[in-house]
């Protein structure tokens, strides 16, 4: 609560000096989104009709035409960035695997996202398409809280609302293209055509390259630890079929290829800091190094395609869309294994042999290899508390092949659709009603397999006479089918007062079918898949649904300041973990160590309820906008990743936490202090506590994962004309971000594996040795300054950009492990200085 006030106090003097731009709408006419030709005029689409920005009763950041081509805004992981109370984890483990937290409510890795993905007025459904390419983009609008009355079940948190170029009556086009440190260049162009008297077309493309900041030291120095090249094209056909008729047809493909898993792991063991202190790490303080034997690799192929017709009556309007979308990924990468001996010592298979072959033969071969502290390669892989004189402690993606192989997949068609009727919007009552469709058809599977020396074989399941014998698999289908009834009423009581209401109602059915084969693991001669010690994994069906509501108002207090409030329900689908996940948690942490962790194979569905209200006003006749809001957040069944390692590898689930609440205050306001020089910032500051988790009892009272205590977001810009035909264009963006857990377990202690293994070793130590404490787990606090400076003539421009100018250096993520005694970590992204060219016609 003392955050809270002190958020208070801070806002009041912000409002007075800086908001976050863009300003707020005070008048505007019957246009459509983005088309204004009057800056301080901004027309979104957020609730699926035409509205000022000022009049939306929510909470919304807009980022125009103007702003993302002033900014160099085009992916999620860059405008989010320049928003209050939002943050992203995006590319830590693969390119599709992105997770956006707004205000306290976070997409979990493997479950649906929390936010919504609008383009164009059609609803995407696949996560991996958060952080892609778009298009040729014209506005970008972030709605902040549950959207589920107008999106359904992935809108618990907001919505992203994203318009493209739509093709007009003449030609006009672009190019693009930048060039910055780590051989890093993007280029983009675009061209839109008219196409007779009443069709037209725009074709884009983009294309990125980068040898990213870090290297692998053991494979030769070699940048493929973040590197990646990505490639896409978009066409979009407009055409009126009459004078009231028209048809949208989208069709985009987009090839992606780089590295994947960038993590190092950090210990967490305090009793073994007298050994070396660095058993005991904050997570803040680690230096990356990486040296896996394995070169990660991550690729992803984008195909989708979509039509949308619109037909205008006398009164109403029909609109119609369907999409098909199919998105594969698949990744390779080191394993996990090597402190937990899986494949150190010789059993009964051939496979089983060659694999401790492998192991010993290269530990000895690498022994004195530099690893990060505390980690060390010994003179063979016994794990050093069964050798303390010559075993090794190696850590995750060592040099070595006693750690294993992983080869990960993710492959998602989707077919949708909807349909929907709306008021022509000329009166004073104006309503909507449809009904939407979604098929998902989700192929995902998880393979470890003993590294023979010889590289991954990108297969699932390889026998155990292959050069890389699968060890454990985890491979199921998942299908899913969504029926939705949705309608709203928005009615202007007064001239100064709206009150809107939206219902929504989905049902979701989903399946899951195993897809492991009935095969023993050739190294432990256990089943290849933990859940099938009774045999075959049965087929599982589920249905999830939920009515949601959402309730709004505005009240125009004067001519230029409104009160809004609005209340609604969040719902994210309940799910399936990979079938044999909670079998593996019982009999390794449970069962071994005496934990009382609760992981089911499924994962119930998620629901919130959402208050808030605020003002949106300006001053000096336009020259000062702010908005101020307040919001009070209570979820049920919040879904949350967990990352289990130990001797059966890796394992990802997602888990429950039944009950926690959210509370928070956000300020954004802009001010212009003379023509053409802006000033701008927000501030949100977040409160949470989990009051109820079955799943882990012992954090109650513990913060929401993800969640940054606050973030600020402060910045200017000067447009200066220079000559006749150009000006000067300066630009500054700085970006604070408070500190984050990451997980449930926070200030806590308790057993891992390390604690059931010591009385056993060699070193006869009592268990809790061994025990961990995570209070060295939170992710600092981080600044990072944006710079952009440049010539800007009317039809081209030259601009040099300097990104995290600072050369900050914080971490993208932590993936705590509370059982393995440690965290994953990945690095953020390092100062990178570049230059950029543009041209218009």
């Amino acid at each position: 609560m003392r955050r809270i006030k002190t958020a208070l106090s801070l806002s009041a003097g912000l409002a007075a000096l800086v908001g976050f731009n863009p300003a707020q709408a005070q008048a505007g006419g019957e246009q459509e989104a983005g088309d204004s030709t009057d800056s301080s005029v901004i027309i979104v689409t957020a609730r699926r009709q035409n509205e000022l920005l000022a009049d939306v009763p929510a909470s919304v950041t807009v980022f125009t035409e103007d702003m993302l081509n002033r900014t160099g805004v085009q992916q999620a992981d860059e405008f989010v960035q320049l928003t209050a109370g939002v943050t992203i984890v995006s590319g830590t483990t693969e390119a599709g695997d992105t997770q956006i937290n707004i205000r306290g409510i976070n997409g979990a890795r493997d479950a649906e996202s929390s936010v919504a993905l609008v383009v164009d007025g059609i609803l995407k459904t696949n996560t991996a398409q958060l952080n892609q390419d778009q298009g040729t983009l014209r506005q970008i609008e972030i709605l902040k809280g549950p959207q589920g009355a107008l999106y359904g079940r992935n809108a618990a948190a907001g919505a992203i609302v994203i318009q493209t170029l739509k093709p007009g009556d003449t030609l006009e086009g672009g190019v693009k293209a930048s060039a910055a440190e780590d051989n890093t260049y993007k280029a983009s162009g675009y061209i839109s055509v008219p196409v007779g008297e009443s069709a037209g077309l725009v074709l884009s493309g983009s294309y990125s390259t980068t040898d990213g900041f870090y290297r692998n030291s053991f494979l030769g120095n070699r940048k493929i630890v973040d590197d990646q090249e990505t490639w896409s094209v978009d066409g979009r056909f407009v055409a009126e079929l009459g004078d009231a008729t028209e048809i949208d047809v989208k069709a985009r493909y987009a090839d992606l290829t780089g590295a994947s898993i960038n993590f190092n792991a950090a210990f967490h063991l305090p009793n073994f800091a007298a050994v070396n202190p660095a058993f005991f790490e904050d997570v803040n303080d680690h230096p990356f190094s990486y040296y896996s034997n394995i070169r990660p690799t991550n690729d992803q192929t984008t195909f989708e395609t979509s039509v949308k017709l619109t037909h205008e009556f006398d009164a109403v309007t029909l609109t119609a869309w369907a999409l098909y979308s199919d998105v594969d990924q698949s990744l390779t990468a080191d394993g996990t294994s090597a402190d937990f001996a899986r494949y150190t010592f010789p059993g009964a298979t051939p496979a089983s042999v060659a694999a401790s072959n492998s192991c010993f033969a290269s530990t000895a071969a690498l022994t004195g290899f530099p690893l990060n502290p505390p980690t060390f390669i010994g003179n063979n892989p016994v794990p050093f508390i069964f050798d303390p004189v010559n075993g090794s402690t190696f850590g995750p993606y060592s040099p070595a092949t006693c750690d294993g192989t992983q080869y990960q997949i993710r492959n998602q068609t989707d077919i949708s659709g909807e349909v929907r009727l709306a008021s022509s919007g000329d009166g004073p009552f104006n309503w909507q009603v449809g009904a939407y469709y979604l098929n998902i058809d989700r192929d995902v599977g998880v393979s470890l397999g003993a590294d023979l020396g010889q590289g991954v074989i990108r297969e699932l399941y390889n026998g155990p006479d292959s050069s890389n014998p699968t060890s454990q698999l985890f491979s199921d289908n998942f299908s899913t089918n969504v029926y939705a009834a949705f309608g709203s009423v928005d009615y202007e009581v007064a001239d100064n007062f709206d009150v809107s209401l939206a219902l929504r109602y989905d049902i979701e059915q989903r399946k899951v079918s195993n897809r492991v084969p009935l095969v023993t693991d050739p190294i432990t001669g256990a089943p290849i898949n933990p859940g099938q010690t009774g045999g075959a994994i049965p087929d599982k069906k589920e249905t999830f649904k939920e009515l949601q509501p959402k309730l709004s108002l505005r009240y125009g207090l004067t001519d230029t300041l409104n009160f809004y409030a609005n209340w609604g329900i969040g719902f994210k689908s309940g799910g399936f973990n990979n079938q044999g996940s909670a079998a593996i948690v019982d009999q390794n942490f449970n069962q071994f160590i005496g934990t009382n962790i609760l992981i089911n194979d499924v994962f119930r569905k998620e629901t919130s309820s959402a208050f808030e209200a605020g003002f949106k006003g300006s001053a000096a006749d336009g020259a000062i906008t702010f908005d101020l809001a307040g919001y009070y957040t209570k979820v049920d069944d919040m879904q949350f990743f967990e990352f289990f390692v130990g001797s059966f590898g890796l394992l990802r689930v997602v888990s429950n936490i039944d009950k926690v609440d959210i509370y928070g205050v956000e300020l954004n306001a802009s001010a212009k202090i003379v023509e053409g020089w802006d000033i701008f910032g927000s501030v949100n500051l977040t409160e949470s506590e989990i009051k109820a988790n079955a799943s882990r009892p012992y954090t109650v009272g513990n913060k929401s994962p993800h969640t940054a205590d606050y973030t600020i977001n402060l910045g200017t810009q000067m447009v200066a004309p220079i000559a006749s035909s150009f000006d000067l264009v300066m630009r500054a963006d700085y970006r604070i971000t408070g500190p984050t857990w990451f997980h449930t377990v926070q200030e806590d202690t308790g057993p891992t594996l390390f604690s059931g293994l010591l009385p056993g070793s060699a070193l006869a130590l009592p268990a809790f040795v061994g025990d961990s404490d995570m209070a060295i787990t939170q992710r600092d606090a981080y600044g990072v300054l944006d710079l952009r400076f440049g010539l800007e003539g009317e039809n081209w421009n030259i601009t040099a950009f300097a990104d995290n100018m600072l050369d900050k250096k914080y971490l993208n993520e932590v993936i705590t492990a509370v059982e393995f005694g440690g965290s994953f970590i990945s690095p953020g992204g390092r100062r990178r200085l570049g230059v950029e060219v543009g041209y218009k016609f």
